[in-house]
């Protein structure tokens, strides 16, 4: 089945020794996930502030609105998808992936993504 390991940090400057760090460490996660061939894909976000949230008004009409406006600590800051056997492998995959930011703590949301079908 394949997963969406969705990152969560709190937004900050990292100093430049933290982003070097981080990167090598998501560098290394993806390398070991490829080499495995469960590897889909993973890309950070850019910050909040060049969000953008789509929603429909009471009316019908589509309003797109800055920002997310989420009332929240952590933002998504990136994602992982990887086609795992069990949700325990992909628990052991989130627990690789570097999530501190500002010497803060953050998270992975583990997702079962659901198969369409057209």
């Amino acid at each position: 089945m394949r997963y969406m390991l969705l990152i969560y940090s709190r937004e900050g400057d990292m100093s430049s020794e933290e982003e070097k760090l981080v990167a090598q460490t998501h560098r290394a996660v993806m390398n070991e996930a490829t080499q495995r061939g469960i590897f889909h894909g993973a890309e950070p976000l850019m910050p909040t502030s060049t969000a953008t949230t789509v929603r429909r008004s009471s009316d019908g009409k589509t309003l797109a609105i800055d920002g997310p406006f989420a009332e929240t600590k952590e933002q998504l800051a990136g994602y992982y998808i990887l086609d795992c056997q069990t949700l325990n492998e992909a628990i052991e995959w989130a627990s690789k992936i570097p999530t501190a930011c500002c010497g803060r703590d953050g998270s992975v949301e583990i997702r079962p993504i659901r198969s369409m079908t057209l």
